[in-house]
């Protein structure tokens, strides 16, 4: 199998560089820049000739999108460009992938849900209600891709967080550490992903279409099990570094003004994934602590 990854320097793509390490399938691992490192093949996803002349080239058998425009709050006065990325270039891989019958395995998010005070676990049926360009654009982007009619997988996922780049659990051990007091919102709940787990759920998608007669195309849930805030994961994360100096207190959301609002309640129900796929998802405290092992910050 050939399979192209974009967004290949980001959180969940250079996780899918791991994944390869221990494959047989063929990656091309794309992005419109090269980082020191990492062998970057340069595409824009938001032209569709380029993208079909690399996926000719390579004779690829699937397109893993990992790329997206994630600002959340940027994306609020960013519409034009945000909606290219997050809306125009899933569309543009679809077509792609649609002509030489490849299946397209793309992430989405839990910021298209939001609008509506939930308080159970969103499943993939529920109605999209974004409350920001970057969930509408998102959303767009999973339509876009139903409507080109090629074989594919959407994985909405939420709070993600790895070894690599900016992320929350990153930005909570500086803080933490250095900090003598620390606010953070409980009225966000949801449920943190190591990207490392999600890579492997791509996998375990890519498997399973090897096996021919691919009939499950459709949208699919993926985060780690379990439930938290914000206030909650940044406590663990400050336990687990050993960084018990900090004060880390809950508040409100009003607390920290945003441009856009965010998700009060957008725990991912996995049941869907976890039956078509036979895949088994770790709690999230557990992958947390693997996660923070892998950056050497685990304190023994």
């Amino acid at each position: 199998m050939n399979i192209l990854v974009t967004g290949a320097n980001g959180q969940l793509g250079n996780e899918m560089r791991i994944i390869a390490k221990s494959s047989s399938d063929n990656f091309v691992f794309t992005d419109v820049v090269e980082l020191d490192g990492n062998h970057t093949t340069i595409l824009d996803i938001t032209n569709l000739d380029d993208i079909r002349s690399i996926v000719k080239s390579h004779n690829i058998n699937v397109i893993v999108n990992c790329a997206a425009y994630t600002n959340v709050d940027k994306a609020e006065s960013d519409v034009d460009f945000c909606r290219i990325l997050n809306a125009q270039a899933p569309k543009n891989l679809a077509e792609a992938i649609k002509e030489v019958n490849g299946l397209l395995i793309h992430v989405s998010t839990d910021y298209v849900f939001g609008g509506d005070p939930y308080n159970t676990p969103c499943n993939e049926d529920q109605k999209g209600t974004p409350t920001g360009v970057y969930g509408q654009t998102k959303l767009e982007g999973e339509q876009n891709i139903q409507s080109v009619g090629c074989d594919y997988a959407i994985l909405r996922t939420a709070w993600l967080y790895s070894e690599y780049g900016k992320n929350f659990v990153k930005t909570m051990l500086n803080l933490t550490s250095t900090k003598p007091a620390l606010k953070v919102v409980f009225d966000q709940v949801g449920t943190p992903t190591y990207a490392l787990d999600l890579a492997k759920a791509i996998s375990a998608v890519i498997s399973e279409y090897k096996g021919g007669n691919w009939s499950k195309s459709g949208i699919y849930h993926f985060s780690n099990e379990g439930v938290c805030s914000w206030y909650d994961f940044t406590k663990a994360i400050a336990a687990y570094a050993g960084n018990n100096e900090c004060d880390i207190q809950p508040c409100h959301s009003d607390e920290f003004p945003s441009p856009v609002k965010r998700p009060a309640f957008s725990v991912l129900d996995k049941t869907k994934i976890k039956n078509t796929f036979n895949i088994s998802i770790p709690y999230w405290t557990d992958s947390l602590m693997q996660c923070m092992s892998n950056m050497n910050v685990l304190k023994k």
